[in-house]
């Protein structure tokens, strides 16, 4: 039997895709992954075959710069770090502003690739990335069963009366205006309605017996697989999704680091981990102000840089870990604390860790994910742009001694999330489907 992964050629997608297919690998089945080349080393380290397949212009090996990125990829990634610093509002109007080329790339020609990768490979089963439009369009107009994975929050899929690119929810350290928001909506809501009409107009040049979509933002898979934990989840929200299963987190085994592991036994002091992920850590202002609250309490901190100007974060004490990236998952297992953008591998793997977070969101799903973990007491979270050292300071050691029945619930959450991991609830959710 043959599992294919489709995955856009980022790091942070690929990752958790792969994690999921070691389960079919465990069990003795064929895994092939269909990804751009910036991402083959990871696909070669987890030991699967790898067929070429560029669902976008850009790419992410696991650190992003926007001057690494081909022409207009990187004005619209600098257009997106300028927007951050402009707050809530203002990232997700420039966002969904920019869907229409970044969700949905040349969508005829790059679903006829998808296609002829599904036909050469002789995929039995198939897995896709949830937000690679293209390639769920191509799965869809072939009619090819497959199963789409969530990696972000479960927002991603809009039910009820939500609008992709709104966010459904968001911390109350955020208090955007009332009429900035029904603008956004509104926007949103256009984009939604063009994004559609786009999808339909490539489906029916694919495949035109097919029925056109309603909205192409809802279309999903014939099985839904949440990269998220089911309880941190609103169960008013759960009731209206489709056939799903939470896989609660996906979290990869990472290699040993000598440099890492000498850190980790050289002192018992509590550790924080601090990381903006793959895109946000260009944010170096923020970063400044988070190390600046650090530095004033007993703990050892762990700093994964990302693309920060190592210059801009000044002198740092010589007992600290700071590179440009560090192995999160080991970093997680020792962790009293850590400082997080509440991306959706950062949130997963800290839950399953059972590591309280100080959450800075600052775009997208962010905001949801960020929200959800506050109202579950599992995170303090404040907005970055204006968070100052001593709000910093003070979260953090809110974060560092959470109160009692906080610390068990989020110790039950890790339990459950490590005595069946997501790539079992994967496979065990999988029906054997073959493609037509």
């Amino acid at each position: 039997m043959t599992l294919l992964i489709i995955s856009p050629d980022y790091a942070s997608h690929l990752l958790p895709l792969a994690t999921l297919g070691t389960a079919w690998a465990e069990a003795g089945e064929r895994v092939v992954v269909a990804t751009g080349p910036a991402t083959a080393s990871i696909v070669d380290a987890f030991g699967f075959e790898r067929v070429n397949l560029q669902l976008g212009r850009g790419s992410n090996p696991g650190v992003i710069r926007a001057e690494d990125q081909p022409t207009g990829e990187d004005d619209a990634l600098r257009g997106f770090f300028e927007a951050t610093r402009h707050g809530l509002v203002e990232t997700m109007r420039f966002q969904a502003a920019a869907r229409l080329n970044d969700l949905m790339w040349d969508p005829v020609n790059t679903a006829r690739a998808v296609q002829r990768v599904v036909d050469s490979v002789g995929a039995d089963q198939v897995i896709v990335d949830h937000l690679a439009f293209s390639a769920r369009l191509a799965l869809t107009a072939q009619g090819t069963p497959h199963a789409d994975v969530v990696l972000g929050h479960p927002t991603a899929l809009p039910v009820g009366d939500e609008v992709y690119g709104y966010p459904a929810a968001w911390p109350r350290a955020f208090s955007p205006d009332a009429g900035e928001l029904a603008d956004l909506r509104a926007l949103c809501e256009r984009v939604s309605a063009t994004f559609t009409a786009d999808w339909n107009d490539a489906l029916h040049q694919l495949a035109p017996s097919v029925a056109a979509s309603e909205n192409a933002f809802s279309e999903h898979g014939d099985s839904l697989l949440l990269n998220y934990p089911g309880e941190l989840h609103d169960p008013a929200r759960t009731a209206l999704l489709p056939r799903h299963t939470f896989l609660g987190s996906s979290v990869r085994e990472e290699p040993s680091d000598a440099e890492v592991d000498a850190w980790l036994a050289a002192s018992d002091a509590p550790l924080v981990y601090v990381s903006f992920g793959s895109f946000l850590s260009v944010r170096d202002d923020v970063m400044v102000r988070v190390l600046a609250a650090l530095a004033q309490l007993d703990v050892r901190v762990a700093v994964a840089i990302g693309s920060a100007s190592r210059a801009a974060l000044g002198e740092l004490p010589s007992h600290w870990l700071v590179r440009e990236f560090l192995p999160q998952v080991t970093l997680l297992q020792s962790a009293a604390a850590a400082v997080t953008h509440a991306g959706n591998n950062s949130v997963t793997e800290a839950m399953t860790n059972g590591v309280p977070l100080l959450a800075l969101p600052f775009s997208t799903d962010q905001f949801a994910g960020a929200a959800a973990l506050e109202n579950s007491g599992f995170a303090d979270a404040l907005a970055p742009n204006t968070a100052t050292v001593d709000e910093l300071r003070d979260a953090l050691a809110r974060v560092l001694s959470p109160n009692p029945s906080a610390r068990a619930a989020l110790d039950a959450l890790a339990a459950s999330l490590t005595s069946t991991p997501g790539k079992r609830r994967a496979l065990e959710s999988f029906e054997t489907v073959s493609p037509t």
